[in-house]
């Protein structure tokens, strides 16, 4: 049996001891440029609102990862981008973030979540905000839809800081590895940055080529 990185093993594969962030296109910046401006500053910026209560002020920002299987990266990446960064999920937990929760949409649970938050929509104190932006309702929404488990959600309230040396791997495509390897590198060198010396990870990669990306980082 040949072991990735803790407990990842051919006889898991569809479980992953990391959390990914993906960085996306904004209204200003490609999804390559928001991710080297991650990278540069060491956060990832708590933007939104999520899960249950996310439409009241007292509702705080999060910052959403996934816990997908790194074989199966190209889900996310179809969807935002091939950048990103990837992270144990026990560096996570120490930070206070975990795995998203679902109470399906007019279930018991989803209404009783929905009263708690509603009844403190105007305290931003109330020990509800701790567990809320945990609680997603998947459901119907008029002409929307809601149904995002097969992202495996994982979410850290606030923004989100962390040194190079945290980080488990970066997302980037292929054929501009040489070129990352070679720029952050540079930026130590100059002074001018963080060097990022993890694995980097092509998110179309098969799981042959991201054990290998690991392997090769230990060695």
């Amino acid at each position: 049996m040949v072991k990735l990185v803790g407990n990842w093993s051919d006889e898991w594969l569809d479980m992953s001891p990391f959390v990914v962030h993906f960085a996306k296109d904004s209204a200003k910046q490609t999804a390559y440029h928001n991710c080297t401006s991650i990278l540069a500053a060491r956060r990832i910026e708590a933007r939104t609102r999520f899960g249950s209560g996310k439409n009241y002020q007292a509702s705080p920002r999060s910052v959403c990862f996934s816990e997908i299987p790194l074989h199966h990266l190209s889900r996310l990446a179809d969807e935002r981008g091939p950048f990103g960064i990837g992270f144990r999920k026990e560096f996570l937990v120490a930070r206070d973030g975990g795995p998203i929760m679902y109470a399906y949409k007019d279930t018991s649970h989803a209404m009783a979540i929905s009263s708690l938050v509603s009844k403190a929509k105007n305290d931003p104190t109330n020990a509800v905000w701790k567990i809320a932006p945990f609680v997603d309702q998947p459901g119907d929404y008029g002409s929307t839809t809601y149904f995002f488990e097969w992202e495996r959600e994982w979410r850290h309230v606030g923004d989100f800081d962390f040194h190079q040396s945290d980080a488990a791997f970066l997302i980037i495509p292929e054929d501009l590895h040489s070129a990352a390897r070679a720029f952050f590198n540079e930026a130590e060198n100059e002074n001018t940055g963080p060097n990022y010396l993890c694995p980097f990870i092509d998110p179309y990669w098969t799981v042959e080529k991201v054990k290998a990306a690991f392997n090769e980082a230990q060695t």
